[in-house]
């Protein structure tokens, strides 16, 4: 069973430069064309989860039941990937390498996986629709800045 995971927005898709994180190809890049091309409109997924919280991802986020993104092979750590469903659908960044099952093409944290209705290996819509600066807290909820102000705790 997954544990509950607090969603929010991931940021608005930024212009395709590159942002850093493992293998980002430079913009305009020949690589990042046929990265892209390899990747499928549809794939095979997996999830992982509580064996890994605490662990740093391969693009330098700490996984805990609230981070939202994905695992993929290829794409640049920071990449903005919209994934379908069961008629759900969210956008989630990359923020880690894998899946390491010979048989899927992507792993969702816990966090997706549950906003999405995924429990099994399912089959997935994917569209890459962006990139967002890979920083540690990428895949996290954002605080609300009245939660942020009032050190955690709503001002009454």
């Amino acid at each position: 069973m997954l544990a509950p995971a607090v969603l929010a927005a991931v940021p608005a898709a930024a212009p395709a430069a590159s942002t850093g994180g493992a293998a980002a190809p430079a913009a305009g890049n020949a690589t990042r064309a046929t990265t892209a091309h390899r990747i499928h409109t549809t794939g095979v997924a997996t999830w992982f989860g509580p064996g890994f919280y605490g662990q740093k991802t391969a693009c330098g986020q700490t996984l805990t039941p609230a981070v939202v993104g994905v695992a993929n092979r290829t794409l640049p750590c920071g990449t903005l990937v919209k994934v379908t469903y069961g008629g759900h659908a969210l956008t989630v960044p990359v923020l880690d390498r894998g899946p390491y099952s010979h048989i899927a093409d992507w792993d969702l944290t816990a966090g997706a996986a549950q906003a999405l209705g995924v429990n099994d290996t399912v089959r997935i819509g994917t569209r890459i629709v962006g990139s967002t600066p890979n920083v540690p807290t990428l895949g996290l909820p954002a605080v609300p800045e009245s939660t942020a102000l009032a050190g955690g705790a709503l001002a009454g």
